[in-house]
């Protein structure tokens, strides 16, 4: 952690516990303290010294300490910090209660114990440089008032250096704790922000991939069912005074494709699966369903299946290569000009695979970066590489084009 993190090096450490609800019974526990110690030492001072002069001024400003005491951390309005950490508010407050208590431990010396306590006020207060100084002024006055009532007994080692061992002390675990609670108040906002970031990193994503889906969905179902439906009815035209019959049968495929196109539509802006997937169809049947309606006068498409089938093939897997094997006839029949195509299913020991073939008249797969043109080829990258599987693509000008998908069945259960 650096000492960006570190806050409490710089900053007063007065309201601790107004962000820290568990610093609450610290404070009320110093605060008992200091009464506690203030009444003792007063009642010392009294029974030791019976009817001295100075009684009234030591009773009066105990009793002034207290009442700064309480004004200033119990019942004072709570500190609103300003830019420089601190207000004067405060400071003035507690330059009152220190000096009332100089004056105090000048007069008696037995007040020194209240010091503790003080410590806690004063390491509070103020920033911690300021405070240290500050407890170092309040040991070295403890220790001068100890030593001045203790002389007549000789030189005493312990208190020459006990208050400043307890002082050190003291102060070195109240500013540990401070900054280790100002690292953590680092580390939650960190963390905070950090899940707020990745929140919205997610919704963008969600975002673009909803988008990318429907894309790809409207590509192969919408946009390719127009597309045959914009054939046939030019067809049906050109067939409508010549060969009636020819024409009302292009009509009725061009409104079986509309309402498949329908149907295909309410299902993929809910997430299903395609409709010749619908009722747990299996993968064969989609796409003997789908050469069925593709194939036409002028394109013949077979189909055949390979290996043993897999008894569950996976939804997601069987959604995928139906749309790819959508995809790519709907390039054949509106760029490659073939005559007669091919779909072969195979199904691997550790993966699936669907070639499709055609007899057109190709492509160079490097005139474009990746191999890939216009919008179909590339959602077809996408589905196979959702899936840990790969689309690879064989073609040459002249020479027909053959592409292949293959999908790892251990990545894909």
């Amino acid at each position: 952690m650096n000492e960006r993190s570190t806050p409490g090096t710089e900053r007063s450490l007065m309201g601790t516990e107004d962000s820290d609800p568990d610093a609450g019974w610290l404070a009320t526990v110093m605060h008992v303290a200091f009464f506690v110690l203030l009444c003792s030492s007063l009642t010392r001072y009294l029974i030791v010294h019976p009817g001295a002069r100075s009684t009234p001024w030591v009773v009066a400003l105990a009793a002034l300490l207290s009442l700064l005491y309480v004004l200033g951390p119990v019942l004072g309005p709570r500190r609103t910090p300003a830019p420089g950490g601190r207000t004067a508010g405060p400071v003035t407050w507690l330059a009152a209660v220190m000096g009332t208590w100089l004056t105090l431990v000048l007069l008696a010396p037995s007040f020194g114990w209240c010091a503790v306590p003080l410590f806690y006020t004063g390491l509070r207060s103020l920033r911690t440089r300021s405070a240290i100084l500050l407890v170092s002024l309040i040991t070295a006055c403890v220790v001068a008032a100890q030593v001045k009532l203790r002389l007549r007994f000789g030189f005493d080692p312990n208190l020459m250096f006990a208050p400043p061992a307890v002082a050190a002390v003291a102060t070195a675990v109240f500013v540990y704790s401070q900054r280790q609670a100002d690292r953590l108040r680092t580390v939650i906002t960190d963390l905070v922000r950090t899940r707020r970031e990745l929140a919205a990193t997610e919704r963008r994503e969600g975002t673009l991939a909803e988008r990318q889906r429907l894309s790809m969905e409207i590509h192969d179902t919408l946009a390719q069912g127009l597309s045959s439906q914009q054939m046939l009815l030019q067809a049906a035209d050109r067939l409508w005074d010549t060969d009636p019959q020819a024409a009302r049968r292009h009509i009725r495929t061009a409104e079986s494709i509309a309402e498949l196109n329908l149907a295909e539509a309410r299902r993929f802006v809910h997430g299903l699966a395609p409709a010749d997937l619908a009722d747990g169809a299996g993968l064969d049947d989609a796409l003997r369903s789908l050469v069925e309606r593709e194939a036409s006068d002028t394109l013949r498409i077979h189909f055949h299946q390979d290996g043993v089938p897999v008894t569950v093939l996976p939804e997601r897997v069987r959604s995928a290569l139906l749309r790819i094997a959508q995809g790519a006839l709907a390039n054949i029949r509106e760029h490659a000009d073939a005559r007669s195509a091919a779909l072969t299913l195979t199904y691997l020991d550790d993966q699936v695979v669907l070639d499709i073939a055609d007899d057109g008249h190709g492509f160079d797969p490097a005139d474009t970066p990746g191999g890939v043109r216009g919008h179909g080829l590339p959602a077809m990258r996408v589905r196979a590489r959702r899936l840990g599987g790969t689309l690879t693509v064989e073609s040459a000008p002249g020479e027909g084009t053959v592409l292949s998908a293959a999908i790892p069945l251990t990545s894909a259960v």
